[in-house]
C-alpha cells in the first residue's frame, strides 16, 4: 500500500485502531440508527483514505490538501449524528445547508476512490452521476426526464439508496469485520501457513509447485477478498517456484492469476460478495455459501487438472523433499486452522455473520496462545485492529462509489431499461440474453473490486435475466453475474490479476492474460451450466443428487481439461482434443443421458488414447531392436 509520509505515522496508526475498535463496539452494541452508523463508518474510512493514501498527479495540495479533505469527511459524518432527527423530520425537503454538505460528500467519495482503488470505477460513477443529470438528452431506451442536482444530492447522501445504502451497510457490519478476522489470522501467522500445509499436501506430486499456488490460493481465498492482493502476497513465492522447476512464464503467471481470482468464489467470504448477495437476494447467508461451494470445487479441480496434465506434456517432476518443509512441524501447527474451521462451522448453524466473525476473533486469540510464537500480545492485537482499518478501505470506497451508482438506477429505472433492453436484444430468449449479460458483465467488472463489480452488475444485469418469460432463479442469477463480474480479472484487455502475475514473471500482460483465460476455462462454463441446471447450485435437489452431480461434473472437468491441454494418457490430436471437450461438457451438464453420452465417449477417447500409447511403445521398441541388432 502507498502511503503519505508527509502524515505522522503514530497519529495514523492509532486513528485506524481507534476506527477497528469503534466497528466492534458498534457491532456488539448498536449505539446508533443504521444511518449514523453508515456515516460514521464511512467518515471513517474517507478521512483514514485521505491520511492514508498520498494524492494523485490531478489533487495537487499534498498535506494540507490530505488533512482538510480528512477534516470535511468527519464533519460530513458528524452532521448525520448531530442532525439525524432534523434529518429525519424534513426529510423530502433539504436546506442549503444539507445540499453542501451533501454535495461535498458526493466529491469526497469520488476523490477518495481515485487514490484507494483508481480512476476506473470513479469514471463510471461520474458517468452515472451525469446521466442522472442529464437524461432527457440520452438516446432510446436509455432515455429519462432527468433528476435536479438537488434532487441528486440528497437522494445520494441522505437516503438509504445512495452512498449510504445497501452496500455501505454490509460494508460498515459483515465486511468490516471478516476483512479484521483475516488480519487477526495474518498475526498468527497462518497465511505463511497456509503455503507450508500447501506444500507438504501437493508439493511432492508431478508439477508441485503449481498445484502448491492452486491448493494454497484456494485457502487464501476464503479469508480475502482481493483477487489482486492473493496474486501479490503468494506470487512472489510461487512463480519464481514455478518458473524454476519448467514451467514458462505466461503459464506460471497464468495460475498465480487464475487461481487467486478462484479465491474470489471459494465460500466462506467470496470477496465479501457472500454478505452483498444475501442482502441482495434475502437468502440466508448460509444457504448462498452453500450454493457456490460446487461450482467453486470445480472451478479449482479444472485449474489442478490443467496444471497435472501440462506437467505431464513437458515432463516436469514435484519438488525435492529438502525442497518442501518438514511434515512434522506443519502438522504440529494444524491447530491455526481452526479459527477458520470455527467460522464456518458457526456460520452453517445459522449464526448472524457478525456474532460469527466476533466469536471467531476471540477463537483467533485464543488458539494464538497455544504457543509463544503466536501468542497475541498488546502490540499484536493493536497491530491486527489497524491492519484491519487499512485493509478495508478499498472496499469503503467502493462501496460507497457503487452504492451512488446503485441510487442513479434506482432514481432513473436504468436497471429496467437495461432488462428491457437487452431481452429486445436477444428476442427474449435465454441463451443470448446470458450472452449478451455476460459480456455486460465483462464490461462493467474490468477494473474494479470484487464488492464493487459485484454491486454494479447484479443491479444493471440481473434484472434482464429476471425478467424473463422464464426467469433464472433469483440465486443463479445473482451467480451468473457474480462469476462473470470476477472473471474480468483475469480477461483481457483489462485483466487486472494477470497483469500483476505478468509483472513478477516478468512475462508479456497480454499473452498472460490469454492464458489465464484458457486455464480458467471452468468459469466461463460453469455459469451456464447452473442457470440452465441449478442443481449445480444445490437448488431443489436433494444431497444424493448433489453428489452425483458433483462427481459427475468432476469427471467431465477432467476431461475439458485435457482437451484445452492437448494431453490425456499421451499427447491429442485436434480432433481427440474436440472430443475430451465435448465429452466433459456432457458430463457438467446435470442428467442422466448426458452423463451417460459423456462417459461414452471418454471411455471411447481413453481407449483409443491407450492403443495409441501402446502401439508407438511396440513401434519404439521394434526400433530399438532393429538398432541393437545392426
Amino acid at each position: 500500500m502507498t502511503v503519505n509520509r508527509t502524515i505522522p505515522k503514530s497519529f495514523i496508526y492509532y486513528f485506524a485502531v481507534v476506527f477497528s475498535v469503534y466497528q466492534l463496539y458498534a457491532s456488539l452494541m448498536t449505539p446508533f440508527p443504521d444511518q449514523v452508523h453508515r456515516a460514521i463508518h464511512l467518515a471513517f474510512g474517507l478521512a483514514l483514505i485521505f491520511l492514508i493514501y498520498p494524492p494523485t498527479v490531478m489533487q495537487k495540495g499534498g498535506r494540507s490538501l490530505s488533512i482538510v479533505l480528512s477534516a470535511l469527511a468527519i464533519g460530513a459524518g458528524l452532521y448525520w449524528l448531530l442532525q439525524f432527527e432534523s434529518l429525519f423530520v424534513r426529510a423530502g425537503s433539504y436546506t442549503a445547508v444539507d445540499m453542501v454538505v451533501g454535495g461535498i460528500a458526493i466529491a469526497l467519495v469520488l476523490l477518495a476512490s481515485i487514490r484507494a482503488v483508481g480512476v476506473l470505477i470513479t469514471v463510471i460513477a461520474g458517468v452515472f452521476l451525469l446521466y442522472a443529470l442529464l437524461g432527457d438528452y440520452m438516446p432510446g431506451f436509455l432515455q429519462h426526464r432527468g433528476i435536479s442536482i438537488e434532487r441528486l444530492i440528497s437522494h445520494m447522501y441522505f437516503t438509504s439508496e445512495g452512498i449510504l445504502g445497501t452496500p455501505i451497510a454490509v460494508s460498515a457490519s459483515f465486511i468490516f469485520l471478516f476483512i479484521l478476522f483475516g488480519s487477526f489470522l495474518d498475526r498468527t501467522g497462518v497465511g505463511e501457513y497456509f503455503n507450508d500445509l500447501a506444500m507438504v499436501v501437493a508439493g511432492r506430486q508431478v508439477g508441485g509447485p503449481a498445484k502448491v499456488t492452486v491448493f494454497s490460493s484456494a485457502l487464501q481465498g476464503t479469508i480475502s477478498g482481493s483477487s489482486v492482493a492473493n496474486v501479490v502476497t503468494s506470487g512472489s513465492f510461487t512463480i519464481p517456484l514455478m518458473r524454476k522447476l519448467g514451467y514458462r512464464k505466461e503459464f506460471a503467471a497464468a495460475v498465480e492469476a487464475s487461481s487467486s481470482t478462484g479465491g474470489q468464489i471459494m465460500p466462506p467470504i467470496m470477496g465479501a460478495a457472500a454478505f452483498l448477495m444475501a442482502e441482495f437476494t434475502g437468502i440466508p447467508y448460509s444457504s448462498v455459501a452453500l450454493a457456490a461451494l460446487i461450482p467453486a470445487l470445480l472451478f479449482f479441480a479444472g485449474i489442478w487438472i490443467m496444471v497435472h496434465f501440462e506437467a505431464k506434456r513437458l515432463g516436469l517432476r514435484g519438488m525435492k523433499p529438502e525442497e518442501l518443509p518438514k511434515t512434522r512441524d506443519v502438522l504440529h501447527k494444524l491447530y491455526l486452522l481452526t479459527p477458520i474451521i470455527v467460522i464456518i462451522g458457526l456460520l452453517m448453524t445459522g449464526m448472524t455473520p457478525i456474532r460469527a466473525a466476533i466469536y471467531s476473533i476471540v477463537s483467533v486469540i485464543a488458539v494464538g496462545a497455544v504457543r509463544k510464537a503466536t501468542r497475541m500480545s498488546v502490540r499484536r492485537v493493536l497491530d491486527a485492529l489497524e491492519d484491519g482499518a487499512r485493509h478495508t478501505l478499498g472496499v469503503i470506497a467502493a462501496t460507497a462509489c457503487a452504492g451512488m451508482i446503485v441510487g442513479v438506477v434506482t432514481l432513473t429505472g436504468l436497471g429496467l431499461k437495461f432488462a428491457n433492453g437487452l431481452i429486445g436484444l436477444s428476442g427474449g430468449m435465454l441463451l443470448p440474453t446470458l450472452l449478451l449479460t455476460m459480456l455486460a458483465c465483462l464490461l462493467l467488472g474490468m477494473g474494479t473490486p470484487t464488492t464493487a463489480n459485484y454491486i454494479i452488475t447484479s443491479t444493471i444485469a440481473v434484472p434482464a435475466l429476471l425478467a424473463l418469460d422464464t426467469p433464472v432463479p433469483i440465486l443463479a442469477a445473482h451467480m451468473f453475474v457474480f462469476y462473470f463480474g470476477i472473471v474480468a480479472d483475469i480477461t483481457p484487455p483489462v485483466a487486472l490479476a494477470s497483469f500483476a502475475a505478468a509483472g513478477i514473471a516478468g512475462s508479456r500482460p497480454m499473452r498472460t492474460g490469454l492464458e489465464s483465460t484458457r486455464i480458467s476455462i471452468a468459469a466461463f462454463i460453469i455459469p451456464f451450466i447452473f442457470v440452465f441446471s441449478p442443481q449445480l447450485l444445490l437448488i431443489d435437489t436433494t444431497w444424493h443428487e448433489a453428489l452425483i452431480v458433483t462427481v459427475t461434473a468432476l469427471i467431465g472437468m477432467t476431461g475439458v481439461s485435457c482437451g484445452m491441454i492437448g494431453y490425456g494418457v499421451r499427447a491429442m490430436s485436434a480432433p481427440e482434443r474436440l472430443l475430451s471437450v465435448g465429452a466433459g461438457l456432457l458430463l457438467i451438464v446435470p442428467g442422466l443421458w448426458s452423463d451417460a453420452a459423456g462417459l461414452g465417449l471418454l471411455a471411447l477417447l481413453l481407449g483409443l488414447q491407450l492403443m495409441l500409447k501402446r502401439r508407438a511403445e511396440v513401434r519404439s521398441e521394434s526400433s530399438q531392436q532393429s538398432d541393437e541388432s545392426r
